[in-house]
């Protein structure tokens, strides 16, 4: 894993970038790849000038062309995991040079896709770098290269041959990837950061992005809070053509390849689903340097740990985390007991770490510089804790157990979803629905009950999201009037709606099991979830993979009959019975926890008086009711309290 970056000249200009200001741009990103450096400069400037500004730097890789069509910068920091020799480093290209890459992430297939290059033809210079196969994969196969890769990768490429730049994002979004495009210059980025580090990119507020944020937690693809700075989608990619910017193209989705299993047994759709599972781990495993487990007590990393422990002849090594004084707290409980039972169970070499309340406030800019955009999730700071509790003791490449809850139905919330759905459907008639509606506008009703029945009436879905901060209503309150000026007509709706065609079109059983499952994966898991692994494990230069997220094994799970992902209103049924030889039982069956942070409980101590200061005051003010928000510390409002707070740090420190 490792930070990429890039500007392409669209059209001719007298003025381009700097080398100075591009190396600058590079730095910012030293913490995705301290081992390492690269640079390929396609410029009409003096090759000798530009490698003496380099000349003092160890582990670089540089390249230089004159323009043939356009000039290039291209960039790379390291984060050294696969082929650890110097030859393996990027920016890398083919034995003709007019094909260059750099790469973020990791191939996990790259042997097998070497060794079908090299039955015809292709000779590779690195011993096992996955980054070589991954060129050699374009050059062979073009754009459809990208349908061979199993893995997580956000990848660019520069075709001179074709005059053509493109950027890839894996399917499930495990890797970002940021572009912009101004001034006619195209920028491109693992971090929106570095973008801006080129002063002539102008730092402005996408209103849209902090409105459809309110709903999400996080701003939908390919949108960001930034305006004119975008992120490409899971399962996308983006084509510059001879300088022109196309618009981007899905390459994969998750019903792609749906298989029809209703014809077979549960008993062997259980081994199968543990089959899949343990490949995807031990291809995970893939790495020249030492590797752990983010090891919650949960199922999933549990069986995570577990599946490693088979496939590795060493002791794994676990990382937990929770809170000091938990016994004092309301919303959060640590989970040790059960992490230490399942690390005693597979003999692993096992850390923990106790977190507080000082840290977190102490942490909370170092969150916000860290995050690029607001990723309101609270969970950011422990998983910063538990990748530094990791790297602190030697490790590099951990795995993390995201994306089971959403393919096996592992959330609780999502029962009460399904109720609501279901009672939705009763007959009812729609007049009577919309008076229901229209009293409790009368009566101010703004809250999750109204957002439902307003739903319903309007036939929008019931589920947006696994992930919802404040409802339309809410939002219409909380947002000042100067702000909604631009927002009459729009709801954030739009963007589910979008998901819900394709899940219409695409899907082979629209059950609304699936639509969950689809929503998320589209939106919440990516832009979400994944994104406070990767900015936060990359924080303290710790790769995190996914084996839950393999591509394969999403379709595989995916195509499980709904009906065996919760049987009896147990949540995750399919999963936990084919885990029930592998694991304690009071592991499998123990009540649902989700890993938190207890923002409630420090709102109602220090940190409510950190976030006073900072919501109730003029900044603020440029954007949020004033009334409202008192409103909401009044009533203990503490989560939502935190997912403004989240943007309001972010607002202080970038614009």
């Amino acid at each position: 894993m490792c930070g990429i970056l890039g500007v392409v000249e669209l059209e001719k200009r007298d003025k381009f970038l700097s080398p100075e200001t591009f190396i600058k741009m590079n730095d910012t990103m030293i913490h995705r790849g301290p081992d390492g450096e690269g640079f390929y400069f396609s410029t009409d400037l003096n090759f000798e000038e530009i490698s003496r500004k380099l000349s003092s730097r160890s582990n670089i890789v540089t390249h230089f062309s004159p323009p043939k069509h356009r000039r290039i910068y291209l960039a790379h920091r390291r984060l050294s995991i696969l082929d650890l020799d110097l030859a393996a480093g990027q920016p890398m290209t083919n034995s003709e040079k007019n094909i260059f890459i750099t790469f973020n992430g990791e191939i996990y297939n790259h042997q097998e896709i070497r060794d079908e290059l090299i039955s015809d033809g292709f000779i590779f210079r690195t011993d096992h770098s996955d980054t070589e196969a991954a060129l050699y994969a374009y050059e062979k196969w073009g754009i459809d290269f990208v349908k061979k890769l199993r893995g997580m990768f956000a990848i660019v490429i520069w075709d001179e041959r074709n005059d053509r730049i493109l950027m890839v994002r894996d399917r499930t979004g495990i890797k970002p990837l940021y572009y912009s495009v101004s001034n006619n210059k195209l920028y491109f980025a693992s971090e929106m950061k570095a973008i801006f580090q080129d002063t002539e990119v102008p730092k402005k507020l996408n209103k849209k992005g902090l409105y459809d944020y309110l709903s999400f937690l996080t701003v939908p693809a390919p949108e960001t809070l930034f305006k004119n700075v975008y992120k490409i989608p899971a399962g996308h990619m983006l084509i510059v053509e001879k300088g022109r910017v196309q618009p981007l193209k899905e390459y994969w989705d998750v019903f792609d390849n749906w298989q029809d299993l209703s014809g077979q047994s549960e008993e062997r759709i259980r081994e199968n689903l543990i089959a899949e599972l343990k490949e995807s781990v031990s291809l995970h495993m893939a790495a020249d340097v030492p590797i752990g487990v983010f090891l919650s007590g949960g199922v999933d990393s549990s069986l995570n740990a577990k599946l490693f422990s088979q496939l590795s002849p060493d002791k794994v090594k676990c990382f937990s985390v929770g809170y000091k004084d938990d016994d004092k707290l309301t919303t959060y409980k640590n989970e040790f007991e059960y992490a230490r039972l399942m690390a005693n169970t597979i003999g692993a070499d096992y850390h923990e770490k106790e977190l507080t309340q000082d840290m977190f406030i102490d942490f909370i800019p170092q969150l916000i510089h860290h995050q690029d955009e607001p990723i309101a999730d609270p969970v950011c700071f422990p998983v910063f804790e538990v990748s530094k509790l990791a790297k602190d003791s030697g490790v590099t490449v951990c795995q993390v157990g995201e994306g089971s809850d959403e393919l096996f139905w592992g959330y609780e919330s999502w029962k009460t979803f399904k109720r609501l759905h279901d009672l939705n459907k009763v007959p009812m008639t729609w007049p009577f629905k919309k008076a229901l509606l229209e009293g409790s506008k009368l009566a101010g009703k703004t809250g999750k009950q109204f957002e439902f029945l307003r739903r319903g009436v309007e036939k929008e879905p019931i589920f947006w999201s696994g992930a919802e901060a404040f409802t339309e209503a809410e939002k219409r309150k909380l947002l000042n009037s100067e702000f909604l000026k631009d927002f009459k007509g729009y709801s954030s709706y739009e963007v589910i709606s979008d998901f819900k065609k394709k899940f219409d079109e695409r899907c082979p059983d629209p059950s609304f099991l699936n639509w969950m499952a689809y929503s998320d994966l589209k939106l919440r898991l990516p832009e979400l979830l994944l994104m406070r692994v990767d900015k936060m494990g990359m924080a303290v230069s710790l790769e995190a993979r996914v084996p839950f997220l393999d591509y394969k094994f999403v379709e595989y799970a995916l195509s499980v009959p709904t009906a065996l992902r919760c049987k009896d209103n147990v949540s995750k049924y399919i999963l936990k019975k084919a885990v029930e030889p592998l694991l304690p039982h009071e592991i499998i069956y123990r009540k649902k926890q989700g890993f938190g942070a207890p923002v409630h409980d420090w709102f109602m101590d220090r940190l409510g008086g950190y976030a006073k200061d900072k919501l109730i005051s003029k900044s603020s003010s440029e954007f949020f009711d004033q009334n409202e928000i008192r409103n909401k510390f009044a009533k203990g409002d503490n989560t939502n309290l935190w997912y403004l707070l989240n943007f309001q740090e972010w607002k202080n420190q970038n614009l």
